[in-house]
């Protein structure tokens, strides 16, 4: 067998590791999916309670589409807007399914690299095929082969700390009992309890931290005594809260609105320019955060850290990778997605060549794709797939062409300015300053619950 008869490797049975796998077949290459988890989609189910704020027609790949429709696929509604849960189920298990035997669940990618070649060696190298060693679900170990790897790993397993220099906070790691990195699924009477009349620390300015404050203000209009503290690293300006109505995705922009109402209707109140560096019990179990200027907060019972997420590099440290020293993304992208420069939430979209690496046939896809930059959609996910499978197949022209328009944000200003007061303000060049947030928009032209990001782990949108 020749390195060309192998399979692709795709790291991931998530939304985009699956759309790679539609595209590559379509393309006539034969890929094999390595899933971690007992079936598809196994980060997106973690926060099957969240709905997202994308509609169904965004959340669908076009080649799985075509192979869900010879499959007797019942499409769901283009502009309802699902769940995690239903997007597992109704989609991407299906879509698994689908792919049968090319998809292997229990499968845990431990390592990567060529066949006999570490990183050092460049003798012969790009002949070489990748062998990927695996960790199986009954204890056993499996080296398996390919012509390409695509991860799309995601990075839901690997949120960022409490801390602000990107460690974790002193007492964080002793706190863990009353710390969570997850949006709470208020449904469930037990987490309900953990929550419900006590005070919980918020920390994020994302889209994660404004659904879980929505959520903790609806529980305190339930159960009294129930409050939030949300703590921002930066100070609140008219972008803080998102785009609002001039968000091109309305559920999107409804989530800051809803996160205002609950600072503004009593239920939260907020802590600006605070960096946490400790976290400290006190003699009755609760916790006091202390900031790096000294302050001091009044003691809270619980800490939900939605800080962001960062990617998993571990088991990729014997391939030549070139990635952004800041984000952890690939170089050619970072520009792109760097929250210390990036402005108006436009990010063009890109494909094979933004991906590439010094390794040929690699490519980090997805979320994981943006290191530890937020705010990504499925809708990226599956156009960067798209183009790098015709990379593979050798057709350079669909690759490089661009497929692809994004939805704006409707906010302007790094998220790296987080001291600056004027972050928020228009620059010399005009760029849209952010338009502030008015609450009569809550509601207005949408029905739905509360959205949040799409999956932080492979393909969706995790801003924090």
């Amino acid at each position: 067998m020749t390195t060309a008869d192998l399979p692709v490797i795709v790291i991931g049975a998530g939304p985009t590791g699956l759309a790679a796998a539609a595209h590559l077949v379509e393309r006539g290459i034969e890929p094999l999916v390595v899933e971690a988890g007992p079936t598809a989609a196994t980060a997106v189910r973690g926060w099957s309670h969240v709905r997202l704020f994308s509609t169904w027609s965004e959340l669908t790949d076009p080649a799985a589409e075509k192979l869900l429709a010879g499959a007797g696929w019942a499409e769901p509604a283009a502009d309802a807007y699902p769940t995690g849960g239903q997007w597992a189920e109704r989609y991407l298990q299906p879509l698994a399914d689908t792919l049968g035997d090319r998809v292997r669940y229990g499968a845990t990618v431990t390592g990567v690299s060529r066949l006999g070649r570490d990183r050092i060696v460049d003798a012969d190298r790009e002949r070489q095929p990748f062998t990927v060693r695996l960790a199986l679900a009954d204890g056993t170990e499996e080296r398996v082969l390919g012509r390409a790897v695509i991860d799309a790993s995601g990075t839901w397993s690997t949120p960022s700390p409490i801390g602000a220099d990107g460690l974790p906070a002193l007492g964080e790691h002793a706190a863990s009992a009353r710390v969570s990195y997850r949006i709470p699924d208020l449904r469930d009477p037990a987490v309900r309890a953990r929550y419900a009349g006590r005070r919980t620390a918020v920390i994020g300015s994302g889209a994660s931290a404004f659904t879980a404050l929505a959520g903790l203000a609806g529980l305190a209009k339930d159960e009294p005594g129930t409050h939030a503290t949300w703590i921002l690293r930066r100070g609140i300006s008219g972008s803080t809260f998102g785009g609002g109505s001039a968000d091109q995705l309305p559920a999107r922009g409804a989530l800051g609105l809803a996160a205002k109402a609950a600072v503004d209707d009593g239920y939260a109140d907020a802590v600006t320019g605070f960096r946490t560096e400790t976290l400290r019990p006190t003699a009755d179990g609760r916790l006091i955060l202390a900031g790096e200027d000294g302050r001091r907060l009044d003691p809270v019972d619980e800490v939900i850290v939605l800080t962001g997420l960062r990617p998993d590099l571990s088991f990729l440290s014997e391939l030549r990778l070139a990635l952004d020293e800041r984000l952890q993304a690939p170089v050619e992208l970072a520009p792109l997605i760097d929250p210390n420069q990036h402005s108006c939430g436009t990010v063009y979209p890109h494909g094979h060549r933004e991906l590439s690496h010094p390794e040929p046939g690699v490519y980090l896809v997805g979320m994981k794709s943006y290191g530890r930059a937020p705010t990504f959609l499925a809708m990226t996910g599956y156009e960067q797939v798209r183009s790098v499978a015709a990379a593979l197949a050798g057709d350079t022209e669909a690759a490089d062409r661009v497929e692809l328009t994004l939805p704006e944000t409707g906010v302007c200003g790094g998220a790296g300015l987080f001291d600056d007061p004027a972050a928020g303000q228009s620059g010399p060049d005009g760029c849209c300053a952010p338009a502030a947030p008015a609450l009569v928009q809550i509601g207005t032209g949408i029905s739905l619950p509360l959205a949040v990001a799409e999956d932080a782990s492979s393909g969706g949108c995790c801003g924090s």
